[in-house]
């Protein structure tokens, strides 16, 4: 039934075929797609070049299942969260990261998480669906509008790396990059494009196989399996050594960059002897940098973010063993916007 369809599914053909079978022109199609894709019409009420009465048709056709800003809440630093409410209810978060060079969206790819992470808001959170691409690119499109009026720039840069397991909603999340790069839309170059993902090592070496032209961050967070297994219970099906050997397969087959993620927890990870074993499996992979990301606390976890000395110390014992390190500092903590700290608050 055409109206349980989503028009954002359909191609322009398609919407050429729909308009040709309601006895419109076929023009309309065109128009109409712009509005979709090109100036991210929420209503079809927008579409002001539409007759009024096409519009109407289209409402009765097509539930228009966008997006809408719940609330918005506004850090210290410049960092903006939003709370994102969907059609059927359910609330989503995504984050504008303004910096001195670029403009980053970070933006969710599920309902919730069934991942578990201990350090992690969203981990806490049951995980109700995934997002569809248009829910996903909605989310990009409204972040880009934020960046124009706060800061009268667009956005230079996308990360998944909000409430979700990207790759667990793999064929929406890489539809979404589709339209996201599309020149009939926001044409914006897949090379600033990050997808993080907690380690799935199937699905990164489908990447491999898709050739995907983003680029691809492992939050890796603990250097050997014993502790990974108690941070991240997906270690348990996706070993160092497995997402060491799926990244490689994935580089291999793309050439596109890795980027290593590695949060610090005082008196767990730390320690000297830890950076040594992290530093044997970036000598295993072609990363082409480890960011060290402090730890943000949240309700009911049981870690510390280590003092700036054990950091610093940290960090120089990977440098001076030629690892490409940089120390990412959380932006937005003050409103919950932060790194493992998404959870709709």
């Amino acid at each position: 039934m055409l109206s349980t369809k989503n028009i954002k599914e359909f191609s322009l053909p398609e919407l050429k075929a729909y308009f040709e079978s309601i006895g419109d022109k076929k023009f309309r199609a065109m128009q109409t797609y712009e509005w979709l894709w090109k100036k991210n019409a929420r209503s079809f009420d927008d579409m002001s070049n539409l007759p009024l009465e096409l519009r109407k048709k289209l409402n009765e056709d097509f539930p228009l299942q966008s997006i809408q800003i719940d609330a918005t809440q506004y850090s210290n630093d410049g960092t903006v969260k939003s709370r994102f409410k969907t059609h059927d209810g359910h609330l989503i978060e995504g984050v504008l990261i303004p910096t001195e060079n670029r403009n980053t969206a970070c933006v969710s790819s599920q309902i919730g998480c069934s991942l578990t992470c201990k350090f992690c808001a969203t981990g806490k959170m049951e995980r109700k669906r995934n997002l569809g691409f248009d829910e996903i690119y909605d989310q990009v499109a409204i972040l880009n509008e934020q960046s124009e009026k706060i800061y009268n720039k667009k956005l230079s840069n996308i990360v998944y790396m909000g409430m979700g397991e990207p790759l667990l909603n793999y064929k929406n999340v890489l539809k979404s990059i589709d339209r996201i790069t599309a020149s009939d839309s926001m044409n914006m170059s897949p090379k600033r494009i990050t997808v993080s993902t907690a380690g799935v090592a199937k699905m990164i070496k489908q990447l491999g196989e898709d050739k995907v032209r983003f680029n691809l961050a492992l939050s890796l967070h603990a250097p050997t399996d014993h502790k990974r297994n108690e941070i991240m219970p997906i270690n348990e099906s996706n070993s160092i050594n497995h997402l060491i050997e799926a990244l490689n397969y994935f580089y291999d087959h793309t050439k596109n960059d890795i980027t290593l993620e590695y949060i610090l927890f005082k008196d767990k990870n730390d320690s000297i002897e830890d950076a040594d074993h992290l530093i044997k499996i970036y000598r295993k992979i072609p990363t082409h940098l480890i960011n060290v990301i402090e730890y943000n606390p949240i309700a009911d976890a049981l870690y510390q973010k280590p003092d700036e000395d054990a950091t610093q110390r940290f960090t120089d014992h990977l440098a001076k063993n030629k690892v490409n390190v940089r120390v990412r500092r959380s932006r937005g903590k003050d409103i919950d916007a932060a790194c493992g700290q998404l959870a709709n608050k």
